[in-house]
């Protein structure tokens, strides 16, 4: 079978003789420049405040991160979730489609106030809409958090720590409406 690109043995020389140069080029000099920090992304967790209460989450902020969610997780421990951050406020609605731990969903207004909050249960693909058109972040935790911490209706989610993990991120978090 041939290949689809062949090399020339030209090319492959060429090729060979510059990844010496870049080599002989890696050593120890004092006049590098520093790297540009990492980006982190939605496997990173961010410490975020919530009624009062620090967890761990992970911010669904590309509508690939919010199709995959917590799908297949298993390894969520008792103070990690996942928060669905919106642009603008707007009706929300979840479903369980592949995701094997139970959660409680909490909808927050986009001034960070808990609004919501309903069990999901296992692989369950009946939608969760929220009554309220006016919701923009979306935290899933596992089943009981809310309750069990006194997280309810009227408890704040700490925004500058959103913000402020939406830059780390790498996204302004002023298209949020977040400073």
């Amino acid at each position: 079978m041939k290949n689809a690109n062949p090399l020339s043995p030209r090319a492959a020389a060429g090729i060979l003789a510059l990844a010496a140069l870049c080599l002989a080029g890696c050593g120890e000099s004092s006049t590098q420049t520093p790297a540009a920090p990492a980006v982190r992304t939605v496997a990173d967790y961010f410490a975020i405040k919530v009624g009062g209460r620090t967890v761990r989450i992970q911010l669904a902020v590309l509508p690939e991160e919010q199709e995959r969610g917590l799908m297949q997780r298993r390894d969520l421990e008792p103070d990690e979730g996942m928060i669905f951050v919106d642009l603008a406020p707007q009706k929300l609605v979840f479903w369980m489609r592949n995701t094997p731990t139970p959660l409680d969903v909490g909808y927050f207004t986009p001034e960070g106030e808990l609004a919501e909050i309903y069990p999901l249960l296992p692989f369950d693909e009946r939608a969760v809409a929220s009554r309220s058109s006016r919701l923009q972040f979306a935290l899933e935790m596992r089943q009981g958090w809310y309750a069990e911490n006194g997280v309810g209706p009227g408890a704040r989610l700490d925004l500058r720590a959103v913000a402020a993990a939406l830059a780390e991120r790498g996204f302004d978090p002023k298209r949020f409406g977040l400073e």
